[in-house]
């Protein structure tokens, strides 16, 4: 029986090697290798993509996420609300500001941020939420937007995996008042290294942090601030500008296999289905199930030929790094998630007629166990 990849890097570079080795070719041969024209064309064609004003190149993505939170002064003192049910790195940014964490639950369904749990969390002390478009999947924005602009709090969209992603006739990346995105090679957008960008409409934010990104500094020896240095460089960018070409096309094949699943998989027994958000649409980074005897049915797809990954199996509250600070605390939906989660295989590398496949197997595995 043959198998297939849950993941394929490689093919990106496979199906646009001509255009890719161009790339690498006029960036070797411009002779700059930090900044220069091939990063600010993709900061300009990116944040055109996304629909705004402002996209500044970053070393990766949970810098992207720390560089704004700092920018906007938020530290010691202050609380930032975010998702339980989230990658590290979300946790990981706020903590590197001093500020005070406050995670909260997950939606039953759509596995995002409980909205209600927001709100309810919000205290004098708030001053920023960090949304995650986990898997994908865009957090419906207006009900944010209405309680931070009640409370004058700054939306940070965590949008790592959510390139493209819609919430009505908005992207992912306008929904608050900036975002943070990632290019990890795995990424639906991925660079052949770490990258990262922060994309805004606020110029005075997009000039901080390119500022505190290049050393706190905008002239040349001139440090205004104690910066560091997170800054995407241009052979990085010269190849996602090319990616960014085909990205709609890669989308659709993902949506396009979510459907496959979506149809194939429904009513088999045990198996929770991802839901969508209403007027949001998803981009596919990962496609998500649940069920109780998750290790059972990743061990009986594997004997099929079906390769699955977790995402994320330890919450975050119960992880090494913030055990200590919130291992008291539970969050029951989160938790849950964590202890059933199962991602089929996702990505442009598979056609139509391999989803259709996959949930066959899917249906055999779970006849098995």
């Amino acid at each position: 029986m043959s198998g297939f990849s849950f993941l394929d890097v490689g093919f990106t570079y496979r199906s646009l090697r001509a255009e890719m080795d161009a790339a690498y070719q006029a960036v070797m041969d411009s002779g700059y290798y930090i900044g220069g024209a091939a990063l600010e064309r993709f900061e300009t064609d990116y944040a055109a993509w996304c629909g705004a004003g402002h996209c500044i190149g970053i070393g990766n993505g949970l810098e992207a996420l720390i560089l704004p939170l700092k920018a906007r002064g938020i530290g010691p003192g202050d609380e930032v609300i975010v998702p339980a049910n989230t990658f590290i790195a979300t946790w990981l940014a706020v903590a590197q500001t001093g500020a005070t964490i406050v995670p909260v639950d997950a939606d039953p369904g759509t596995m995002n941020i409980d909205l209600d749990a927001v709100e309810r969390a919000i205290t004098p002390r708030t001053r920023a939420i960090v949304p995650v478009h986990l898997y994908g999947a865009p957090v419906p924005s207006a009900r944010l937007r209405a309680l931070a602009a009640a409370q004058d709090l700054f939306i940070l969209e965590d949008a790592a995996q959510a390139h493209g992603g819609m919430d009505g006739n908005r992207k992912v990346g306008t929904l608050g008042h900036a975002a943070a995105f990632s290019f990890y090679p795995g990424k639906n957008l991925g660079a052949f290294g770490d990258g990262g960008a922060l994309v805004t409409d606020d110029a005075d934010l997009a000039e901080a942090v390119r500022m505190l990104g290049n050393y706190g500094s905008k002239v040349k020896y001139h440090h205004e601030q104690a910066g560091g240095n997170s800054r995407l460089d241009p052979l990085q960018a010269a190849f996602l500008s090319v990616k960014l070409n085909h990205l709609d096309a890669w989308t659709q094949r993902r949506r396009e296999i979510a459907a496959v699943y979506d149809r194939a998989l429904a009513g088999l027994p045990g198996l929770r289905l991802p839901e969508v958000a209403a007027g949001t649409e998803p981009v596919w980074h990962l496609y998500v199930v649940r069920h109780p005897r998750r290790e059972a049915l990743q061990a009986a797809l594997a004997g099929l030929g079906v390769p699955t990954a977790l995402h994320y199996p330890i919450p975050n509250h119960q992880s090494g790094a913030f055990k200590a600070e919130f291992g008291d605390q539970s969050f029951p939906v989160t938790e849950e998630i964590c202890a059933t989660c199962l991602s089929l295989p996702m990505g442009p590398h598979l056609s139509v007629a391999d989803a259709e496949e996959i949930a066959a197997r899917v249906g055999q595995a779970l006849r098995g166990i």
